[in-house]
């Protein structure tokens, strides 16, 4: 259909604009193993973020997984996290040899919901692994009052929440670590891309050993370490996009302005709570669909007959997934409010360059205002 519309639509710099910053790339041949390009967006993203450290990553996954290896964690330990998130955040912490511990998350913000945590600290426990949710904050400064308490490590996934603030902070400043991804259906993207953001500075040489063989010099190997190198290319969309990133971050409210100006106050749809101190990005929007006139996957139904999509993000939860079934903690059941999030939420399509009248054609077709 020539008026479909997606769920997410990259954003891209103007293509003059990325062929001027690749451009060196084919003078000089170096393609990828941290050339220029990859350094000059790790300086520019410390700078951007307030942050000491930014280790850049091919993708967010391996980030995630490499920031957990870095804090040497017992094998067996047991990581708190959240199960209403994307597959990658659990499998990162059990590919580390740990072991996931589902909290469930408050009904306000979607997030970890702190008055669970230290119900399920154990002498096993070893770490919190938090998620940033649709752009939406944990509550940082709750999760590091517990974490202190009981000696435990944070790492905060933190892929929906790039360029997110809270009280003028960036969510790259909080736990011992934060991970970004920067994928092409983020805020900010670099195709495929993550990063660690850090303030130890014992990291950055572990960090560096972990995703590059260990490789310490010609003829010297200190690490086992294997290969998430972030390429030249990448980091060349990165320099361009965060050009853009206010703009594009602009044109994104927008857009959810209009979707709450057409959606709030309605019986049976719930918006996410705004969050007080926090500078938004703006990334998702979800919508709760709980007690209104159609179903959730009958408001899906409706939009995909009218060329739109939307998502069931997150869906299934990750604590019902097949992998995870033997697990202790596991099971939808013992996370009530994940679960009932789960079954009932829809993120409509947003993207810096969805216009307002396609908001409202989506918004009509939720309302019932068209067929």
């Amino acid at each position: 259909m020539d008026n479909k519309i997606l769920v997410t639509r990259s954003s891209m710099p103007s293509l003059d604009e990325y062929v001027e910053e690749i451009r060196p790339i084919w003078e000089s041949h170096w393609l990828t193993n941290m050339g220029a390009k990859h350094k000059q967006l790790q300086a520019e993203l410390e700078g951007c973020l307030g942050v000491p450290h930014v280790a850049l990553y091919t993708n967010g996954h391996l980030a995630l997984e490499n920031a957990i290896a870095a804090l040497n964690l017992p094998e067996g330990g047991e990581v708190i996290t959240t199960p209403f998130t994307f597959a990658s955040t659990t499998h990162a912490i059990v590919r580390n040899g740990l072991v996931p511990v589902f909290c469930d998350v408050n009904d306000k913000d979607y997030t970890m919901d702190v008055t669970k945590i230290e119900s399920l600290i154990t002498d096993r426990t070893v770490a919190i692994v938090p998620v940033h949710v649709y752009g939406n904050i944990c509550d940082v400064e709750e999760i590091n009052r517990i974490a202190k308490k009981y000696g435990l490590k944070v790492i905060y996934d933190a892929a929906h929440a790039f360029a997110v603030k809270y009280k003028g902070v960036s969510t790259a400043c909080f736990g011992d670590a934060s991970m970004f991804s920067f994928h092409a259906t983020k805020v900010f993207n670099t195709i495929e891309g993550g990063a660690v953001c850090f303030k130890d500075d014992s990291w950055v040489q572990l960090l560096n050993d972990q995703k590059n063989f260990g490789i310490h010099g010609p003829e010297s190997v200190c690490f086992v370490g294997g290969n998430a190198k972030m390429n030249e290319f990448q980091a060349a969309m990165g320099i361009c996009n965060l050009r853009h990133l206010n703009e594009e971050i602009a044109k994104r409210k927008k857009v959810v302005e209009r979707y709450r100006e057409r959606l709030s106050d309605v019986e049976g749809i719930k918006l996410s709570a705004i969050q007080e101190n926090v500078e938004s990005n703006y990334a998702y929007f979800p919508v709760v669909f709980d007690g209104y006139k159609f179903t959730r996957n009958e408001i899906f139904e409706m939009l995909s007959k009218q060329g739109i999509t939307a998502r069931k993000y997150f869906y299934p939860l990750t604590n019902s997934f097949e992998c995870y079934r033997n697990y202790p903690t596991a099971g939808a059941e013992k996370t009530p409010v994940a679960q009932h999030l789960a079954l009932r939420v829809l993120t409509l399509p947003l993207y810096a360059d969805l216009s307002l009248e396609d908001v409202d054609r989506i918004c009509d077709v939720i309302l019932g205002q068209k067929d």
